[in-house]
């Protein structure tokens, strides 16, 4: 493999000439220049990206740790982060650990010793990250989205998850359903809880009966949904409505009703959570709570780079507002 030396002595200069050429960080006479493009190609030279992200100090590489992946918003989310990093010249390396808490551990150490110049954190409550690994990197760049708890310097991108299930729920209620039930996730993560809470303050607003059957927590996954519907649909009155907090179990949700020979929009409405890709294809295409995933990732590129680039002191934290998409899993009554 040729090396810059090797370069030099093809083009009769010194190295520090080829270095420059190379990093274009100072003049060198166009005859000077071509002399060095054209040993680089005859030689098919080509620099070391370790060796120069040493001496600049960046290796214009992001790290993201993922600790789940089996939700398709997550894999949307991923894209635009990657599709972002893209655009702006990065490489992303991404980790996956699904809620493994040795492996995350492991991931995140390898991501900081491959010196990434800034991390993005997807986590959630199930799986906290240990905030003794940063202490060794108390200037690294972190956004942490999907928020969980965490004490480290970082800044956060989180989804007004309460005002979501509020307006979720109200919609329901303004199409005339009153037996309204809620699935939400696990019972320890701060997403599911906020939803069922936004659901809960739309029913007591209208002056709504809160069921103790109607709030179930599952699992934020398709069989989740799946075994939710089918409780609900044991129950001696069942709803004639369901908040799903999220479209994967919403998928769930709709193999229950096929199964009882029941229609999502017409038997029972149904609105998700979150308006993956999947959603508008489901049939019928689903009602749901937007959370702009290709935006998602570009703001967190976006969020870490200012503050790479600007140095930064305090920690942030950026809302996203939820909107509804309406479609027809939802009738009126």
């Amino acid at each position: 493999m040729a090396t810059m030396k090797d370069v030099a002595r093809l083009a009769g200069v010194s190295t520090s000439t080829v270095s420059h050429v190379i990093n274009n960080n100072r003049f060198v006479s166009q005859p000077v220049r071509d002399k060095i493009l054209s040993a680089v190609a005859e030689l098919s030279y080509s620099p070391s990206a370790v060796a120069r992200s040493l001496k600049a100090k960046e290796t214009r590489t992001i790290g993201m740790l993922l600790t789940s992946s089996n939700n398709p918003f997550y894999a949307e989310v991923v894209r635009g982060v990657e599709q972002s990093c893209y655009e702006r010249g990065y490489s992303l390396i991404l980790c996956n650990t699904e809620g493994n808490t040795e492996r995350m551990g492991a991931s995140l150490e390898t991501l900081l010793q491959r010196r990434v110049d800034g991390l993005i954190l997807m986590c959630n409550d199930r799986n906290p990250l240990s905030e003794a690994l940063f202490l060794h990197y108390p200037t690294l760049p972190i956004v942490m989205m999907d928020w969980a708890p965490f004490n480290g310097m970082c800044d956060t991108i989180q989804d007004n998850s309460l005002l979501g299930g509020q307006c979720a729920t109200n919609y329901l209620i303004s199409k005339g359903y009153r037996r309204i039930a809620c699935i939400t996730g696990p019972q320890d993560n701060t997403q599911a809880c906020r939803r069922l809470s936004g659901y809960q303050q739309a029913m007591i607003m209208a002056g709504l009966a809160l069921e103790d059957d109607y709030q179930i927590f599952s699992n934020f996954e398709f069989s989740g949904g799946l075994e939710a519907m089918q409780r609900l649909l044991q129950l001696p009155e069942p709803p004639d409505a369901v908040f799903t907090c999220n479209d994967a179990m919403a998928v769930g949700v709709y193999l229950a009703l096929s199964r009882k020979g029941l229609k999502p929009g017409q038997d029972i409405a149904v609105v998700g959570y979150d308006d993956i890709e999947l959603a508008s294809f489901m049939s019928p295409p689903l009602t749901t709570i937007h959370q702009p995933t290709d935006a998602l990732g570009k703001l967190a590129i976006d969020t870490l780079l200012e503050r790479l680039e600007t140095q930064i002191v305090e920690p942030r934290t950026l809302a996203l507002t939820p909107r509804l998409i309406e479609r027809e899993s939802v009738g009126m009554l």
